[in-house]
């Protein structure tokens, strides 16, 4: 761990929470994985998974559950996505935008910086049918390493950028309030995107009369949204990190100098989440939340990426060397 970068926290009034329907609990079957921290996890055409390792290892996953690794980024990759071209798209918070040839593991990179700013934090990634790729940063400040300073600052550091197919990037959304996951939607009319600290999803429109304007769609969430995904019946499955951490809310609105002395503590000092397994699925339409998971155990949770794969859904996490797994149908 390097040491830790200076905060600049300001007052912020965190929004208030709304009450979801309650999702029990399912049987999960655990997948070990060759390290920790597996952060996304993806599924390409042939059914096989991806995920990306704490030290930065991209790793292969079976269907039967073998891993194998197949590159290394050298720094740490986060949110994911399978390209039309079959290539994995990897946001990496110390390397940029990547992408990963699967036959052969050789990494390219596709964007180092951002209007001559190098990223800081690239988050999540996905892209539409003609070939345009969207990507997250959660904040310009801070790496992986240090988010809980992005969080503490609750500044809105974080944007969503456009790579055309042209290689031109620019920025379609800034002020974001820790962007995360992004996907689109089943019908290309919008992306769905998530802010961590914001606790919302919200669509910004690439169709239709709404086209380039943003319109809220799940909000005041009991939880902070990580990676998402669309699933095959076009809800948008969102990994929900942890409930709201009462510490962290409660300082936000007060006098910044009281985050910058915490923040100098010992990490073991600073407001913590609690581990829980919690995925939800929201209807796209409505923003409704429509199915779930919600449980505790103790070989796995703090969920931050979720996909459907052959009936099937897989989460994954940053503080377990662990995927898993619930049968689709159990979720109904």
């Amino acid at each position: 761990m390097s040491r830790k970068p200076p905060i600049d926290p300001v007052r912020w009034t965190p929004p208030p929470i709304d009450p979801l329907p309650e999702f029990g609990p399912v049987e999960l079957t655990m997948v070990p994985m060759p390290g920790d921290g597996p952060e996304d996890v993806v599924t390409d055409a042939s059914g096989q998974l991806w995920t990306g390792l704490v030290d930065g290892r991209i790793v292969r996953v079976s269907p039967d559950g073998t891993a194998a690794v197949v590159a290394d980024t050298g720094g740490r990759p986060l949110g994911m996505h399978v390209a039309r071209d079959g290539r994995v798209l990897i946001c990496d918070s110390h390397r940029g935008l990547l992408a990963l040839d699967p036959a052969t593991g050789a990494l390219s990179t596709l964007v180092e910086s951002v209007h001559g700013r190098p990223l800081k934090f690239c988050s999540n990634v996905t892209e539409t049918s003609d070939g345009t790729i969207y990507f997250t940063e959660s904040t310009s400040q801070f790496h992986f390493e240090h988010f809980a300073g992005a969080i503490m600052e609750a500044r809105g550091r974080g944007g969503l950028f456009r790579l055309d197919t042209d290689g031109t990037v620019s920025t379609v959304l800034d002020g974001l309030y820790f962007a995360n996951g992004v996907t689109v939607t089943t019908d290309e009319s919008a992306l769905v995107f998530a802010e961590t600290q914001a606790r919302r999803l919200s669509k910004f429109w690439l169709q239709g009369p709404q086209a380039g304007t943003v319109t809220p769609l799940a909000v005041h969430l009991p939880g902070y949204p990580d990676n998402i995904s669309t699933g095959t019946d076009g809800r948008i499955w969102v990994a929900m990190v942890a409930p709201p951490n009462a510490a962290a809310e409660w300082l936000a609105p007060r006098a910044p100098v009281i985050r910058k002395l915490l923040w100098r503590l010992p990490d073991r000092l600073q407001p913590q989440i609690r581990p829980q397994v919690w995925v939800l699925a929201f209807d796209t339409d409505s923003g409704d939340a429509v199915a779930g998971v919600q449980a505790t155990r103790p070989d796995f949770g703090t969920v931050t990426g979720v996909v459907e794969s052959a009936g099937k859904l897989w989460m994954s996490t940053i503080e377990f060397p662990a995927l898993a797994y619930a049968d689709l149908e159990a979720l109904s």
